[in-house]
């Protein structure tokens, strides 16, 4: 794995996108796309509706399988991985329209997104109960602390329907935290959030990045993009358009075009 340029300290890349296309007969979604999502960072990608942004999303999530190209994750070619495969892999992501399980309590949806444990496994249940115990222990444990560093902690024993937008997403990203990943893909967090519970994603992601988790983003709203991201890559017709720091992106005129027509 090479050193990201542009990246914060020049770190090395978690996740790298080598000449992704994806190709739905005729239509061209993706066309030739490559950048590298340094360890540690927040990265950007945004666009205008139809840039080929969210096919973009679904090839590094694993949702769909690149025509053409790699997608690199800690150096491993995963571009014909399925999801799963992926979240053992340390990476995670979370959903625009977050869709919890309405009448389970929060901390029940929590602890289901725990992966790989003992029990899972019915013998695992008569053969080492001790283990078992302990792992479920340890389970509750962590996604106890997980809500309370959402601020969910009050909320622990209501059922997910009683949350709003906002405490929806902080939500989901206890749920993918459970699963212990490197890299977070976060489609959209400000959408549905309202601006108050919005100031809280903001530092919660920034709390969660200062442990060292990367993350790469979809966002529409460019204020929460230019206070949070390191850097910013522009897509526009499935291509990349060009890649830099928000302020940087928001000067050039070829993201002035393809945003506002040249007006």
């Amino acid at each position: 794995m090479g050193v990201v340029d542009g990246s914060p300290g020049g770190r090395e890349a978690v996740l790298s996108i080598r000449r992704a296309a994806k190709h739905y007969g005729g239509l061209v979604a993706v066309a030739d796309v490559s950048f590298d999502v340094a360890r540690g960072e927040i990265f950007g990608l945004i666009g205008p509706n139809g840039a080929g942004k969210t096919t973009m999303f679904d090839l590094v999530a694993g949702s769909v399988k690149p025509t053409a190209g790699q997608i690199l994750l800690n150096g491993v070619d995963v571009s014909a991985e399925p999801a799963h495969r992926r979240i053992g892999r340390g990476l995670a992501r979370t959903f625009q329209i977050p869709k919890p399980f309405p009448e389970l309590s929060l901390l029940d949806n929590v602890l289901l997104a725990r992966q790989g444990q003992a029990g899972e496994r019915l013998f695992m249940n008569f053969l080492a109960p001790g283990r078992v115990r302990a792992e479920e222990r340890e389970a509750r444990e962590k996604a106890m602390e997980l809500l309370n560093f959402l601020l969910l902690g009050h909320l622990v024993k209501e059922p997910a329907r009683v949350l709003s937008g906002g405490q929806r997403k902080l939500l989901e990203l206890a749920r993918v935290m459970m699963a212990d990943p490197a890299i977070i893909l976060l489609d959209e967090p400000a959408a549905g959030v309202n601006a108050t519970l919005l100031e809280t994603v903001i530092d919660r992601i920034q709390a969660i990045n200062a442990r060292g988790i990367t993350f790469l983003l979809i966002e529409h709203n460019i204020d929460m993009v230019s206070r949070l991201c390191h850097r910013v890559l522009v897509m526009a017709n499935g291509q990349r358009l060009c890649e830099g720091t928000a302020e940087e992106v928001a000067r050039d005129p070829q993201v002035i075009e393809a945003y506002l027509g040249g007006a």
